[in-house]
């Protein structure tokens, strides 16, 4: 088998970091960074270069194993290994094997964020099945609002994706939590939020977890629904709702400290994208995220927009 890219630099795992939803959990990721069918305009990742639908294998599946092997092995507290990451998981042809292969390694739960895209092919479905969690993402019900705000590859339609979500329920025995985020003036209007209640009937998940644009979005007219509102649609969607909270901070190690002193050292010297760091820093763009983040709500850097790209800049 052939693998369009080979190397043991690029590191595929990140974490155990410590979760909204799966408590500590260890981030597996198996693409190439942004490479998704979406371009969605809350991305933490920023924009998608390249829109894509074709299924392939892009790396090296014994490589990501041994990986996942030394993080499970190093005896950190994991709760689940959850394959998200760069872009969509299931446009990697190595996901199904992948999950297999690590339910041999551990008992720890495997859980697929994905963006429920591509569920209507029955490959797909068939390499989630062995999952013991998948959270698939429905921020739309209709065209107009899918393409809005999903900004799908030209061949993706909301009624496929809705058909797919609901003929992976009936063939899957995990938990499905289906994830819904919800923007400002967009997607949350009351007859939106309603015709979303009737397709969640259909759908039938485990549960339906509200988020809002809490983290730096690709596009800055993405912007968050207050607590106020959030509550009005959870109760709208009923008891099968909830707000996905923030996990409980911890208390940082001297690694957290000295990251954290890293990027704002660069920042001092210029403006830097995710990417900028994430090279410098030798870290995945995820754990990056994560302490842009911590930085930003101390007030000590802010996001700048600069001709399609996001900037991170000391305050």
């Amino acid at each position: 088998m052939t693998h369009t890219h080979r190397s043991k630099a690029i590191s595929h795992i990140y974490g155990p970091v410590p979760s909204r939803r799966l408590g500590y959990s260890l981030g597996v990721d198996i693409l190439p960074f942004k490479t998704c069918t979406l371009d969605c305009i809350y991305c933490q990742l920023g924009r998608s270069r390249q829109k894509d639908i074709k299924r392939k294998s892009y790396f090296c599946p014994e490589e990501i194993l041994a990986q996942i092997k030394e993080a499970v092995e190093s005896g950190q507290r994991i709760n689940y290994i959850t394959f998200s990451g760069s872009g969509e998981p299931t446009l990697n042809t190595i996901l199904g094997p992948l999950i297999r292969e690590i339910k041999k390694l551990t008992n720890i739960p495997v859980a697929v964020l994905t963006n429920s895209s591509l569920l209507k092919k029955a490959e797909v479905r068939e390499a989630l099945k062995k999952a013991d969690l998948v959270v698939p993402s429905l921020d739309a019900v209709t065209q107009d609002i899918f393409t809005r705000i999903n900004r799908p590859h030209v061949s993706l339609n909301v009624k496929d994706v809705i058909q797919g979500l609901q003929v992976f329920r009936q063939e899957f025995s995990g938990k499905m939590w289906l994830e819904v985020m919800l923007v400002k003036d967009l997607n949350d209007s009351p007859a939106h939020i309603q015709k979303l209640k009737e397709t969640i009937a259909l759908i039938k998940p485990d549960k339906v977890q509200l988020n809002t644009v809490v983290r730096p979005p690709a596009e800055g007219f993405a912007q968050p629904l207050d607590q106020e509102r959030m509550e009005e649609i959870r109760g709208q969607l009923g008891d099968i709702a909830e707000i996905v909270v923030d996990f409980p901070k911890k208390e940082q190690n001297p690694r957290d400290k000295n990251i954290q002193k890293a990027i704002l050292a660069y920042l001092k010297r210029r403006p830097a994208t995710l990417t900028d760091l994430t090279t410098s820093l030798g870290i995945h763009n995820n754990e990056v995220i994560k302490y842009l983040d911590r930085l930003r709500k101390d007030g000590k850097i802010r996001v700048v927009q600069h001709s399609d790209q996001q900037y991170y800049e000391p305050y």
